[in-house]
């Protein structure tokens, strides 16, 4: 049996507040999207690439896109900036395969809203919130090796509502020290593409170096990955048994498809 090729993985983040916030720059020197490939790298069966928003397309060219099986987006302050054009290209590529995993103030990207039809808004907090992560899908491939729970010391609280399609499949749902609860993990197939959000993430505290935070974006990367790519077309074909003649037709098509 032949070897099962690499999941191609592009870890994608903005990387404006590692510039600006010497905070953040501690914490993650080289990078949001360089420290979420970094533990990506241990994983033999991923290939991992990064890029970041001020690169020419964003680092998203239409090519690379098309190298690519899961795509992983972060992103905060620079929503705005992205340019459409990229962001069609991302949700073609979503629609015709693509995985797509979206974490935490992604939810407010243009991909995300995008692809949810929703304004994905929430409430939220930046305080001394302990998030208590439950994992309410024990047996979705997602939660692999993630107990009934797992704590982050201190992280952003996100409070409901959260205005997102009700989800496929919702695997976490946390709880914050101030009393709120959030839909901090869940799934949706787009096309034929899968796309998870996982809200752990704010860029101020050393979310992405805990363990189990790994372990949740590592197992996601497996599930989201393409399986498939079918581009999206509307195709004139012949049919599969014999039609009889139709005397009025003249051979021309009415359609305007391409």
């Amino acid at each position: 049996m032949p070897a099962t090729p690499p999941i191609r993985v592009l870890v994608w983040s903005e990387f404006r507040h590692e510039k600006i916030n010497p905070k953040v720059s501690a914490i993650y020197p080289d990078g949001i999207h360089e420290a979420i490939a970094a533990f990506l790298r241990e994983d033999s069966g991923l290939m991992v690439e990064t890029a970041f928003l001020d690169q020419a397309r964003h680092g998203l060219e239409s090519a690379r896109l098309d190298a690519t099986d899961v795509l992983i987006w972060w992103g905060h302050m620079a929503h705005g900036e992205v340019s459409d054009d990229v962001v069609a290209e991302v949700k073609r590529r979503v629609l015709e395969g693509m995985g797509l995993i979206v974490l935490h103030s992604a939810h407010y990207s243009k991909i995300f809203k995008a692809l949810m039809g929703t304004t994905c808004s929430l409430q939220w907090r930046e305080s001394t919130d302990k998030e208590r992560v439950w994992n309410i899908a024990p047996h979705h491939p997602i939660t692999r090796g993630i107990g009934h729970c797992f704590e982050i010391p201190q992280e952003e609280m996100y409070g409901e509502p959260f205005a997102i399609p009700t989800p496929d499949e919702l695997i976490f749902i946390s709880w914050y020290t101030g009393g709120e609860v959030f839909r901090s993990g869940a799934t949706w197939q787009r096309g034929h593409g899968r796309v998870f959000y996982f809200k752990p993430g704010h860029e101020t505290y050393p979310t992405y170096h805990q363990p189990e935070v790994q372990r949740v974006i590592t197992n996601a990367v497996h599930w989201a990955r393409a399986t498939v790519c079918i581009p999206d077309r509307c195709e004139n074909i012949a049919p599969l048994e014999p039609l009889p003649p139709d005397p009025e037709a003249d051979g021309r098509s009415t359609h305007a498809y391409v």
